[in-house]
């Protein structure tokens, strides 16, 4: 089935984008997805943050941005799965097109803006997933809010014991100024107010809380970003979100199209921030490494440099749903070539 799932991705391909992301939400709503029989692979079982994990490869958020199709994507064989980013009230976001492949660089450029139903319907979705594996929630802020750091509390609030994670996104580049709480003082007051209502919550209230940060940080400003999700109690950090960046590499006639640049060419550039956050934190946080996976050579590299599980999103766009299962399949074989008997012996090696 995996070949037919192939085949319809690149006939999507013709199509644009976003119209294509649409079709596929669609089919996979309707029960079309592809199904993983594969028996899940001993050595890839691994824990993050204490949720454990059949393997470490995840979905990324902004593919299924209202948790309409969670269960589908765990069944084609993702260890885990992140929903949204997911704002206090609905939005539609930036004016389309908004969605650009750059098939001659593996790439994606988006300018979406946090396109949602809002938390209410994100709210309903989550409330009905399969209760089995694990899904994370990833929340915003409305572009127009007045008190960004609000709509984040009103997100924990709202969606609490419907998701098995939390993501608190400020790093997208494509609502004017959210990347700006990433600065010390901000950043301060945001996770100030996270841990605030985290206190307040019934259990589980040792609900994991990520913070997905840019890979466009300032030099040296990932060690200020670990200090302060440590002392407020976060969980760890995803490493990392889009780039504003645009590679000397780029060939596609696409490559200047405004926007957050995803896929290959992030690959290189989200791995050294990893390794760096990951030499900062020396253990006291999770990482999620994201950008740029596309193999399992990839997923491995991250792992190496500190990940404890990977995301993966803008690949699927160009190799299809099989892409999961060789990624795990090349994990395991590159993990056993080097004599490590799990995923968390080669974190960090």
């Amino acid at each position: 089935m995996s070949g037919l799932h192939d085949a319809a991705t690149a006939l999507l391909r013709r199509i644009d984008a976003e119209r294509a992301h649409g079709a596929t939400i669609a089919a996979l709503g309707g029960g079309f997805g592809p199904i993983d029989r594969e028996p899940g692979d001993p050595i890839l079982a691994t824990t993050l943050a204490g949720m454990a994990l059949p393997n470490p490869i995840g979905l990324a958020a902004g593919f299924d941005k209202n948790a309409s199709v969670a269960g589908a994507m765990l069944r084609a064989g993702f260890g885990f799965v992140e929903c949204g980013t997911a704002t206090p009230k609905a939005q539609s976001g930036n004016p389309k097109p908004r969605l650009f492949r750059l098939s001659d660089d593996r790439a994606v450029i988006n300018r979406l803006g946090f396109n949602n139903r809002g938390q209410e319907a994100f709210a309903t979705a989550l409330a009905r997933r399969p209760r089995a594996g694990i899904v994370g929630a990833n929340i915003g802020a409305n572009k127009e809010s007045t008190d960004r750091i609000a709509d984040y509390v009103i997100g924990l609030r709202r969606l609490w014991g419907l998701a098995d994670y939390f993501t608190i996104n400020i790093s997208s580049p494509n609502t004017p100024g959210l990347r700006d709480l990433q600065g010390k003082g901000a950043l301060e007051d945001l996770l100030g107010a996270v841990a605030e209502v985290r206190s307040r919550m019934p259990p589980p209230t040792g609900t994991p809380i990520f913070l997905k940060v840019a890979p466009d940080l300032a030099e040296g400003a990932i060690a200020g970003i670990v200090e302060a999700a440590v002392a407020f109690g976060l969980s760890g950090l995803i490493v990392s979100n889009t780039t504003v960046q645009r590679p000397a590499t780029l060939r596609d006639p696409l490559k200047d199209e405004a926007g957050g640049l995803s896929g290959a060419p992030l690959m290189a550039l989200s791995t050294r921030l990893l390794a760096e956050a990951h030499a900062v934190s020396a253990g006291r946080l999770a990482l999620i490494g994201v950008g740029g996976v596309a193999s399992g050579a990839d997923a491995y590299a991250k792992i190496r440099a500190g990940a404890r599980a990977v995301q993966l999103y803008s690949a699927l766009v160009f190799e299809g749903p099989s892409l999961v299962g060789r990624i795990r399949r090349d994990l395991a074989a590159a993990l056993r070539a080097d004599g490590f008997a799990s995923v968390s012996q080669a974190v960090g090696a």
